[in-house]
């Protein structure tokens, strides 16, 4: 049996969505098969798997033939249609996306090359400065026996080889048990673990032992294969795997060899830790919360070192190569993980300059702790709701952690996409209800369905279009499909019982658009109200986001009880520039006087209406662009947790600068 779909997992089938879809498929008797571009691979080999490269949005097929091949194939379909399979919840803001790649790429100069007198630069890995006492971490590389097997050494050899990797796991497996282990390092390990007992490499290995190969050289080959497979694949994030299969390889060399590896125990408070390479499950299982730094020869943006370093915000320089070998005899370090500089023995003057900032960094992050349950507000007393733009139940408890007034946008497109089938009245109105609680007494902005061919979901078929972005999308579609948008606002109408619920229609382009809608949700409870349903009235507004809405909004002020700019797709159509391709991305700029002329006019629009105006895009919780919205007269504005409290922090500034 077979069946395609279009894999919605963020980002693709890296190491931890991939480790988790092969356990998945471990779990069933029939053998499965993933096929991309013709090429098919075992669904039970993590190595194989990622291998393929299969990324996100990407089609693949399914193949599963055994007794229970139905149960694979919805299973295996159910995962790869969910877009947060495989990652944790509490380790989104860490994980190496290509975006963060990108990013970090994009302040680097050439990685290895020094700057100046004792300044090198690298890949600016992991955030934030750091200045501290060097720790050298250069274990002896293991080289290969060289010896040749003789016939009845054979059987021995693979024997000692299946103990060797089975001793690693079990030390994976302690680790992994540990509960301070953090979900993302755990996610880390456990993907490490997989390739230490998945056939591409052992099978590689065994298979020279076998021709006459001693082991320790054996897994030396095969984990320099698996590597080479890892680097000539087109994708950043799958070449940083190469390092994950030496990583292993190496700890499989030292039981081999009946040796430890040089331990991290013992590193100084504040110490920067220099390597050529470090492997994933040794930085994980150190001391984390003692290393001031990291600075590595090898690895990248996306690397696991980088990963892991961006979750426990240390900051990190990469890349480096042979240039880290000049920081074997250093006694003091200074690292920029926001440029990749790293200086080496620094002078008096550069010392004071990273250790002011340091300090200054930490009395921001201590000081922005504290308006986490500030109500910012304005001089004249006008509150500004600082709220959080989110997509699942699961982001609730790091947008209250934050301080978040209430949600300013909550995406339910991810509640259809992550279901094999349409979620029900009752799935959706539990949803939405618990949302509800969470925040009460705020409120929260269900923005209904917004979706078109670009990202199509099961149960729902859309044409093929040239340019989806512009086509059957958002509230177009939606009231095409009554029998579909019916069942949510019945939905959201349940939940309103609650809490204080508010539903945003995207895509608005014409008054007719929320004059149908508002029929709809009369019909919606007075069905509700025949069948003796508790159900509620919700504020009804809209998405700011194409050009028509801007020039038609005092009309459309008339009609609704709010706005909310949708900065980023507002800026792409305005300048006709899509904001997903890297070509025309400068031209994708808020700050640009056209769009910030329609961020006005709305605004102008809504004040003289006397609605709320708010904001849900990213240029939102930007400190350089707040005050300008809240002059406008925005008075909500809606963001990512992590920047909530640096946007209480410039509100409450305006407040102190209006009443000097």
């Amino acid at each position: 049996m077979e069946r395609s779909t279009i894999v919605r997992v963020h980002e693709g089938l890296h190491a931890r969505p991939a480790t988790r879809f092969v356990k998945l498929a471990k779990g069933f008797e029939s053998d499965v098969e993933v096929v991309k571009d013709g090429k098919a691979v075992s669904a039970k080999s993590s190595v194989k798997l990622m291998l393929l490269a299969v990324k996100e949005n990407q089609e693949v097929t399914i193949r599963a033939n055994g007794a229970d091949a139905i149960e694979a194939l919805e299973a295996l379909i159910g995962y790869l249609e969910n877009p947060k399979a495989g990652l944790d919840d509490e380790d989104q803001p860490a994980t190496g996306t290509a975006q963060e790649a990108m990013a970090a790429s994009a302040v680097q100069a050439a990685p290895g090359v020094a700057d100046a007198a004792g300044s090198l630069r690298g890949v600016a890995a992991s955030e934030g400065v750091a200045i501290g006492p060097a720790f050298a971490h250069f274990p002896p590389e293991i080289a290969g026996q060289g010896r040749m097997l003789q016939a009845d050494e054979i059987a021995g050899e693979i024997d000692r080889f299946r103990a060797a990797v089975s001793a690693v796991q079990a030390r994976m497996d302690r680790t992994l048990a540990q509960d301070s282990l953090s979900a993302g390092d755990r996610g880390i390990i456990a993907a490490l673990r997989d390739i230490a007992a998945d056939d591409s490499l052992t099978g590689e290995a065994e298979r020279l032992i076998k021709g006459g190969t001693d082991a320790v050289s054996a897994v030396i080959t095969a984990a320099s294969t698996i590597a080479a497979d890892f680097n000539a694949v087109d994708d950043h994030y799958l070449n940083a795997r190469a390092d994950d299969v030496h990583a292993v390889g190496r700890q499989i060399c030292l039981v081999l060899l009946g040796q430890d590896d040089v331990s991290l125990e013992h590193i100084p408070e504040g110490a920067i830790l220099i390597a050529d390479d470090i492997g994933a499950w040794d930085l994980a299982r150190a001391p984390l919360k003692r290393i001031g730094g990291v600075i590595c020869g090898h690895g990248g943006a996306t690397s696991h070192i980088a990963i892991i370093a961006r979750s426990h915000g240390i900051p990190a320089v990469l890349g480096l190569g042979q240039q880290v070998h000049a920081l074997r005899t250093a006694s003091q370090v200074a690292l920029d993980g926001n440029s990749g500089q790293v200086i080496v023995d620094p002078d008096e003057a550069t010392r004071v300059d990273f250790a002011g900032r340091v300090e200054a960094a930490a009395k921001e992050r201590a000081g922005l702790t504290a308006f986490k349950t500030v109500t910012p507000k304005l001089a004249n007393g006008t509150v500004i709701e600082i709220a959080a733009n989110i997509g699942s139940l699961e982001e609730i408890e790091a947008a209250l952690e934050a301080g978040a007034m209430g949600v300013g946008l909550f995406r339910t497109e991810l509640l259809f996409m992550r279901h094999m089938h349409l979620p029900s009245e009752d799935m959706q109105a539990e949803t939405y209800a618990a949302l509800a609680k969470a925040f009460a007494p705020h409120p929260v902005i269900v923005r209904t369905l917004d979706i078109g061919g670009d990202k199509p979901i099961a149960g729902i078929e859309f044409p093929d279009e040239e340019n989806p972005f512009l086509g059957w999308r958002g509230i177009r579609m939606c009231l095409d499909r009554p029998d579909i948008f019916k069942r949510q606002l019945r939905a959201l109408l349940r939940a309103a019982v609650h809490g204080n619920i508010k539903v945003m229609l995207p895509m608005v382009a014409d008054i007719s658009e929320v004059r149908q809608t508002r029929v709809l949700v009369a019909e919606c409870a007075a069905e509700l109200q025949a069948e003796g349903v508790a159900h509620a009235a919700f504020d009804l507004g809209v998405m700011i986001e194409t050009p028509a809405a801007v020039l038609i909004a005092p009309a459309l002020a008339k009609e609704v009880s709010f706005f909310s700019i949708g900065t980023n797709d507002l800026t792409q159509y305005i300048m006709a520039a899509d904001r997903l391709n890297p070509t025309v991305a400068k031209l994708n700029d808020v700050t640009n006087p056209a769009v910030m002329s329609a961020i006005e006019l709305t605004a102008r629009a809504g004040v003289a209406a006397g609605i709320m105006v708010g904001m849900c895009g990213e240029a939102a919780g930007r400190p350089d662009l707040i005050p300008i919205f809240v002059k406008m007269g925005l008075t909500e504005l809606s963001m990512s947790p992590a920047s909530i409290q640096r946007a209480k922090k410039t509100v409450a500034g305006m407040a102190a600068e209006g009443s000097a």
